[in-house]
């Protein structure tokens, strides 16, 4: 979990939460600097990869959420707690409440520092770009809050629509709004930081779609998904898949074009979407959208790294 505050606002009504952040890491560690979990008193929200330093994490959390002070440790994870892995990792725990959540920009505060943050916190602070890595200054801790999350929507809860959204929603990489024909094709519980929205003519909902949003489309009838992929393509997108076989997708891209859409168009949507090698279970398929998508925001990432 990074720094994501609607995120974090909504978790921290379930109680005393205490929030373990990595602030750095160096060598081989299960994971990156920027990570966090939350602790309360009857679960666990992310992870720091495992393991006994995340046990160790979870034992000193639990006395924080009872004293509320907050401490900074490095761990050399070979020596320390016996793992393989060779590297460091420095640690942050906080015992955070809705009220340290509010406002906008970095999340600043004390650590073990001062009482008053040095000159050179607020310095940095207003120099810090969205998504870089905690820095600690003298006892002060300066967090970006993340970039905005992509816009994804998922067209259908069916069998794959449901297991692409417990696939996509833990990763906090997706602003992820879910539709279909009747709420009651939805599940019972969908996790909290996804909306549903129930249509009898979805089609009709893609003019409030953001330009920029992708969407995966797999409902229940091949004439919905055309009636969204026309609708897609006059509305334009950042990028759609289409659930399907190759022989859909010939039929569907002969009758988009007779519906008035260029052969350039049409071709900016994806079908088949996933990798056919992993089988047509539902959560194979997932597995496979999920894995392009996350391949995708690699790139994207990489690029604004380049460019930034």
């Amino acid at each position: 979990m990074s720094f994501d505050r609607r995120a974090l606002r909504r978790h921290l009504q379930s109680g005393p939460t205490v929030r373990v952040l990595i602030t750095a890491s160096a060598g081989s560690t299960p994971r990156e600097a920027g990570v966090s979990m939350l602790v309360q008193h009857d679960r666990i929200i992310g992870t720091i990869g495992g393991g006994a330093l995340e046990q160790e994490a979870i034992a000193l959390a639990r006395d924080i959420l009872e004293t509320g002070k907050a401490q900074s440790r490095t761990f050399p994870l070979g020596p320390s707690l016996g793992q393989c892995c060779g590297g460091s990792v420095t640690l942050v725990w906080e015992r955070l409440t809705s009220e340290d959540c509010k406002g906008d920009g970095p999340f600043v505060r004390r650590i073990d520092g001062p009482a008053n943050p040095p000159e050179a916190v607020a310095r940095r602070a207003a120099l810090i770009r969205k998504g870089a890595l905690p820095l600690m200054i003298e006892g002060w801790l300066i967090e970006a809050e993340t970039p905005a999350r992509r816009p994804l929507w998922i067209w259908g809860a069916g069998h794959v629509g449901r297991a692409l959204v417990q696939v996509l929603s833990p990763l906090e990489i997706f602003d992820i709004t879910w539709i279909d024909t009747d709420q009651i094709r939805f599940p019972v519980q969908v996790p909290p930081e996804v909306e549903t929205v129930a249509a009898q003519e979805p089609e009709r909902l893609v003019a409030f779609a953001p330009k920029s949003a992708e969407h995966i489309i797999l409902t229940y009838s091949h004439a919905l998904d055309l009636a969204l992929c026309n609708a897609l393509l006059a509305h334009g997108f950042e990028r759609t898949g289409l659930i399907g076989s190759a022989t859909k997708w010939a039929r569907f891209s002969k009758r988009l074009g007779e519906m008035g859409h260029s052969p350039a168009k049409i071709a900016r949507i994806d079908c088949p979407i996933g990798n056919p090698s992993l089988g047509k279970h539902p959560q194979a398929i997932a597995v496979g959208v999920a894995t392009q998508m996350l391949t995708q925001s690699s790139k994207l990432a990489r690029q604004k790294g380049e460019t930034g």
